[in-house]
């Protein structure tokens, strides 16, 4: 893992911001105004995955009539990872932005995980909800986050304090060879691992946070970090990418 790699700089046209969407009726379209409204130099590729919402949230998404919006759906639910799957195999954008559609995170950080792309300065850039401003989470994640961080780090001889953060945002040239297997939330660890694997140095910015509880709508539980946990030592000694 002591190899790192770095891709040659070049001019940045278009961001294509990867939407999945599962039961977020009461949110998603706050999401999509917050992430149309956003200034930015670059052009933007909006893409939504909705994955077999049964709340509405598809009616809502019909009902967007709006060009700079794509809407790709899943007739069943198959899981976060999946979602990611079929936007990416859609993306024509240089960089790659993933925006969870939840209210969560906040499109007017872009910014900060932008500029050490548009620099130079890095071809991956995590968001850290650890070192931003930020509603605090519930106990049990706060936990299970660190400790899947810490397992990347021993695993993967990186330093990460955010490996689960939704925010990633990707030099397109990076994903392109990686091909995604997770159908559900362990596609966090699969597609860090894979980066990592390339010899990639993945940067983090400090970004805010507002997490939800259960009853608010939070879909990731406690159960899913024992997938995550498998996902990171499956991925650390798979031989394809």
């Amino acid at each position: 893992m002591s190899m790192r790699i770095s891709l040659p700089h070049k001019e940045f046209v278009t961001l294509t911001i990867l939407i999945p969407v599962f039961n977020e009726r009461t949110t998603v379209s706050e999401v999509i105004r917050r992430v149309k409204a956003k200034e930015l130099t670059l052009a933007k590729e909006i893409i939504v995955v909705d994955d077999g919402s049964t709340d509405g949230t598809t009616q809502v998404l019909n009902n967007l009539e709006d060009s700079s919006v794509r809407v790709l759906t899943h007739h069943k639910n198959q899981g976060k990872g999946a979602a990611l799957r079929t936007g990416l195999a859609e993306a024509t954008g240089d960089l790659i932005l993933i925006q969870d559609a939840d209210l969560e995170y906040d499109p007017e950080d872009w910014d900060k995980l932008l500029k050490p792309i548009l620099s130079g300065k890095a071809n991956v850039v995590y968001g850290s909800r650890f070192t931003g401003e930020r509603k605090n989470m519930l106990l049990s994640h706060w936990i299970g986050n660190r400790f899947l961080s810490l397992l990347t780090n021993l695993l993967y001889s990186t330093t990460l304090s955010d490996m689960e953060t939704c925010y990633k945002c990707f030099d397109a040239r990076v994903v392109e060879p990686i091909h995604i297997k997770s159908n559900r939330f362990d596609f966090e660890p699969e597609i860090t691992a894979k980066v990592l694997r390339q010899g990639y140095r993945i940067y983090e910015v400090p970004i805010s946070y507002s997490g939800r509880e259960v009853d608010e709508g939070k879909k990731i539980s406690w159960r899913d970090g024992f997938g995550a946990l498998k996902a990171l030592i499956r991925f650390r000694f798979v031989r394809k990418l």
